[in-house]
């Protein structure tokens, strides 16, 4: 399948699910939009090709016409001044794909970040969208990636568990470097959507290694297995998840905080008991592990019909507090991996969660019905111990 097809079956599912959801998102208005165009402008399916065609190499041979009639660079309008002095605590780098600034790939930023520095290293990255995969190593802790909105900034490769050796290391970026951070930006895995239970079809938009991660307002758009959230402890606030099956997986810990969880599973009839998808795959193995996923004032919507979570290892631990649940959420709610040894040791809990999908009148026998007391240790950053860093990293 070329690029072109697969980004536009990508982009339409993506459109479909958004509309489905309680928060509509206009194609025709968003700026989103912008990078569909740009994913759909691109005919060639090498991806060598594909990245030439999205960074051009010499921002002299690209002009735009001017209202005034005259031809200028279409560099003219690139924010003056920027990147800033870099003060003792930071340092700036900067990525545009016309070339505008330091670096026409992200790629080349991150390899341009000091290693083992103190000092954080913005990656301030322009509109577009960059199709290239990203990996940020061990050694380069302390980097931001700086989007411009999580509909207008994006990276996006194309990688699946066949093509890549593994779900693991399918990701478009991989990160395995403490202290990261991403502000305003979206990560993506274009690869076709596959059906449930395809072999080898997972394909992952991100893979977070690295411990103290905090993503503000990204997006993460994928179909199986889109969000590795690997190891570590992680923040996710005002964020966009888009999958189908598993597609928030892991074993790191981690605090979700009004976002936005969207499946685009595919629609089953009325009455249908099928269930085609999922939220979360959690991966704790053992109980003096000190993992799990918690989510706080966030929404679940979308299509198909899902759990909450399954119980990808025998201790798996997923809560949900204060949480919006569309009516796609299956009635029995969660699944021990058709494993019922795992039921004594798996820990999902649901807390003065609201909408059509949290009635815990049918719930499977294992879910829990949490207390004020059993709620309290997953509502705020203290469970990812996020006033010992949080702050530092994000300010």
């Amino acid at each position: 399948m070329s690029l072109k097809t697969t980004c536009l079956t990508y982009f339409v599912a993506i459109f479909a699910v958004l509309l489905a959801s309680r928060h509509v998102i206009d194609p025709n208005s968003s700026p989103l939009k912008h990078i569909v165009d740009l994913s759909l402008a691109t005919t060639s399916s090498v991806p060598s090709n594909i990245i030439s065609y999205l960074i051009p190499n010499h921002i002299g041979r690209h002009h735009k016409k001017k209202d005034n009639g005259t031809i200028g660079s279409i560099c003219d309008d690139f924010p003056r001044g920027f990147p800033p002095p870099d003060p003792n605590t930071t340092s700036y780098l900067c990525v545009d794909r016309n070339g505008c600034c330091n670096f026409t790939l992200v790629q080349a930023a991150v390899d341009a970040a000091p290693a083992v520095s103190q000092k954080r290293t913005i990656i301030w990255i322009n509109n577009g969208l960059y199709y290239e995969k990203i990996l940020i190593p061990k050694n380069k802790p302390n980097i931001t990636f700086q989007g411009q909105g999580y509909e207008s900034t994006a990276i996006a490769w194309n990688d699946t568990a066949n093509s890549s050796h593994g779900t693991f290391y399918s990701g478009s970026v991989q990160v395995y470097a403490d202290n990261f951070v991403a502000k305003n930006i979206s990560f993506m895995n274009v690869a076709p959507i596959p059906n449930p239970g395809d072999f080898g079809a997972q394909a992952v938009a991100i893979r977070i290694s690295g411990d103290q991660a905090a993503f503000l307002g990204c997006g993460f758009f994928g179909a199986q297995d889109t969000l590795h959230d690997d190891r570590g402890r992680h923040y996710f606030k005002d964020c966009y998840v888009q999958g189908s099956i598993d597609f928030i997986f892991g074993n790191g810990r981690s605090l979700y905080e009004n976002c936005q969880l969207i499946s685009m599973a595919n629609p089953v009839p009325p009455g249908s008991r099928n269930v085609n998808g999922a939220v979360t795959a959690h991966g704790r193995a053992s109980k003096d592990n000190n993992t799990g996923f918690a989510f706080v004032n966030c929404f679940i919507g979308g299509t198909g019909r899902v759990w909450l979570g399954r119980a990808w290892r025998p201790f798996s631990r997923v809560v949900f507090v204060n949480t919006t649940m569309a009516d796609i959420i299956a009635p029995e709610g969660w699944n021990d991996f058709n494993d019922p040894t795992r039921d004594q040791t798996i820990f999902f809990g649901e807390y003065n969660c609201s909408g059509a999908g949290a009635n815990m009148t049918m719930r499977a026998p294992f879910v829990q019905k949490l207390n004020d007391t059993q709620a309290s240790t997953f509502r705020n950053v203290s469970f990812i111990d996020g006033g010992d860093w949080l702050q530092h990293n994000i300010n």
